[in-house]
């Protein structure tokens, strides 16, 4: 059984990836012309950030329409997960570029190549950086809300890109006050050890989306929609799994439901639960229940008024956790499990 949601976001997500081309290309011409201007190590370092900008929101404009295709034939999944290709491939590119920076900084610090008009090259890309933190807080906030890994591993990027824009400020700001012209390439080579760092982080990130890395913030959701929603007969959830493509989560889980409904009676009502789960939870998706007859064990913990069978007394119901949720019918109530397999 299934429940979905129609997806309306891809042409947000495309416009903002329209958005992210666009400004990339032109902050890197400004920050290319900073570069001419100054000659400098560490300006350059900045601007070669900004060409991983251009590339990488030009994949995920790409990347982005060909994940909001719907499943089909050869993809009954869909194409989510090529968001997160999109973001491993812009984090090896920050990786790469990182690299690049730092073999660019070593020859400029072995040939002791001075830098000029240092002060109209500050102002130059402190304006780049500026627009540049615009466009990192509007991509973000796009991603979050519309569920793209793309945008907010775009996002995250830009904004390290305004990080990295200050540092390289505050240097060259050291370099005017201190007239030491080996500092120019020596911040350009911190800049590129941290884009390194950076770069490692968005592609670990991506590797789990990928392999299906159990994601506790997807986890904590979609246990607070099945607590709001769950209704009489659904007695237990448990062998819980998320598996996330893109902005669509598929969720597979064993439920249990009282033995003496029929085939239609638990079809419609466990149709219902998902529908309703699937509303409440921030992300679409889909949710597929294998269902388990509760064989007369958990009477203690199901709230099923009327019922036929019923061995003792309705106590209390154990609340739906993580924990619970992902493990098997033991971790929610050990008793009922043991006495099912007696019954077997």
């Amino acid at each position: 059984m299934v429940a979905t949601n129609v997806n309306p976001s891809e042409k947000y997500r495309n416009r903002a990836a329209w958005i992210s081309a666009i400004a990339s290309v032109f902050i890197f011409l400004i920050k290319m012309g900073a570069y001419r201007l100054t000659g400098s190590a560490a300006v350059l370092s900045d601007a070669l950030e900004s060409i991983v900008n251009v590339v990488a929101s030009i994949v995920a404009l790409f990347v982005i329409r060909f994940a909001s295709q719907p499943a089909d034939a050869e993809h009954p999944y869909g194409h989510g997960k090529a968001e997160y290709f999109s973001a491993a491939f812009e984090g090896g590119l920050i990786f790469f570029a990182a690299l690049m920076i730092i073999g660019e900084s070593l020859k400029a610090l072995i040939n002791h190549e001075p830098a000029q008009k240092l002060e109209l090259g500050v102002l130059i890309i402190g304006g780049a950086a500026f627009l540049n933190l615009l466009l990192g807080v509007y991509l973000k906030q796009m991603g979050k809300k519309h569920h793209s890994e793309a945008l907010q591993a775009s996002g995250a990027h830009v904004i390290s890109d305004v990080t990295t824009t200050v540092g390289v400020m505050v240097g060259l700001g050291l370099v005017l006050w201190t007239k030491i012209e080996w500092l120019d390439p020596a911040i350009a080579i911190l800049v590129g050890l941290q884009l390194a760092f950076q770069g490692f982080k968005i592609v670990r990130q991506s590797w789990g989306g990928l392999l299906d890395e159990m994601d506790e913030g997807s986890l904590e959701n979609l246990t607070n929609a099945l607590q709001k929603n769950r209704m009489p007969g659904i007695i237990d959830i448990h062998h819980l799994r998320i598996i996330r493509s893109g902005s669509f989560h598929h969720v597979d889980a064993h439920l249990v439901v009282p033995e003496f409904w029929n085939m239609l009676q638990a079809h419609n009502e466990t149709h219902d639960f998902e529908r309703k789960v699937v509303q409440d939870y921030p992300v679409d998706g889909e949710i597929a229940f294998h269902l388990d007859p509760c064989k007369k064990s958990f009477c203690e913990i199901c709230d099923l008024e009327n019922c036929p069978i019923r061995r003792v007394p309705f106590k209390t119901l154990r609340p739906f956790t993580v924990k619970s949720l992902t493990g098997g019918p033991a971790a929610t109530n050990p008793l009922a499990y043991e006495n099912a397999n007696r019954s077997n």
